[in-house]
């Protein structure tokens, strides 16, 4: 298994990501490899200033970085020696299986959207995020800012693929799905809600949806497993836990919950739906979070998520 990870993306970058990169080569299965793409001499530097290059980290030289102030679509064309467009080109040839980045949200999508491309019979991708519920356990939450607009047709496919990740990845049997809505009645919530909800209800036992969930149950672990939101939704529960996390302080420690807020502990957001394996990180990624970020990416592939999702689309 290669992980190809973006050494260029983020704030912190390249030294962050190399530091990240030697932490979790220790903890990677044997067969696992990390190749990191960017500047090898900076690359390389880092490593020399901290100890060497463990031999299961290899570095393919890239001399372009797609900065977080250039158009995503037109970087692709007119830097096409960037660590990011190199990265997904070897992801589409198969020489990684998987590919990470802290860098540029726009230029990692582009790669999905036009490079990876969708799933046959995928209307459209989403990115989720893994939640700590009160009693230590995990719930996921979909989607959580890439479309802040969805068609009740999409929330259904993403109940699908919420559960197929809650199963494959989290472990979780016969994942309980529930639609994000501020009642528990059917007829509650706007027009999207109420429409999604009769989509969801009669998707002929595709996953196992429980009904509308409100959000005050969304850390209790006891109503569902998987969350469905739109983006919009979604977007703002993310910033108000991180929000939340960084008011917490010194006291984080104290509460799982708010330590689940911590970003660092997953990495980054996987993105759903698309042919690949890809794995967007947070633009200011410490160590702690490359390290857990490329982790994530070796869990998505050892459990051949992508594969399952498209099964489940091809039975559809």
């Amino acid at each position: 298994m290669n992980i190809g990870v973006d050494a260029m993306g983020g704030d912190f970058a390249p030294k962050a990501v190399v530091l990240g990169a030697i932490d979790a080569s220790h903890e990677l299965s044997k067969d696992a490899r990390i190749v990191l793409y960017g500047d090898e001499v900076a690359i390389k530097e880092q490593f020399s200033l901290n100890g060497g290059m463990p031999s299961n980290i290899d570095v393919v030289h890239t001399t372009q970085v797609i900065d977080m102030g250039d158009s995503p679509a037109q970087a692709f064309t007119q830097k096409p020696d960037s660590s990011i467009v190199v990265g997904f080109t070897h992801l589409k040839m198969g020489k990684i299986d998987s590919f990470a980045s802290a860098g540029s949200t726009g230029a990692m999508m582009v790669g999905c959207m036009f490079v990876s491309k969708v799933i046959d019979g995928v209307s459209r991708p989403g990115i989720g995020t893994v939640l700590t519920t009160k009693n230590g356990g995990k719930v996921m939450l979909l989607d959580i800012g890439l479309n802040v607009d969805c068609k009740p047709e999409v929330l259904n496919q993403y109940g699908l693929i919420g559960s197929i990740y809650s199963e494959q990845v989290m472990g979780v049997k016969n994942p309980r799905v529930a639609l994000l809505n501020i009642g528990e009645e059917p007829e509650k919530g706007n027009s999207q809600s109420k429409a999604a909800h009769a989509i969801m209800k009669e998707q002929g036992g595709l996953y196992n949806f429980v009904g509308n969930v409100e959000p005050k149950y969304l850390f209790s672990g006891e109503c569902a497993d998987v969350f469905v939101c739109d983006g919009y939704v979604g977007n703002i529960i993310l910033k108000l836990c991180e929000g939340i996390y960084s008011l917490a302080g010194d006291s984080v420690q104290s509460t799982e919950i708010v330590a689940g807020f911590n970003y660092e502990k997953e990495g980054g957001t996987p993105v759903l739906g698309v042919n690949n394996s890809v794995i967007i990180g947070h633009g200011c990624s410490s160590v702690l979070a490359i390290k857990n970020m490329i982790l994530q990416a070796e869990k998505s592939v050892e459990s051949q998520l992508v594969s399952k999702l498209k099964d489940a689309f091809k039975s559809i």
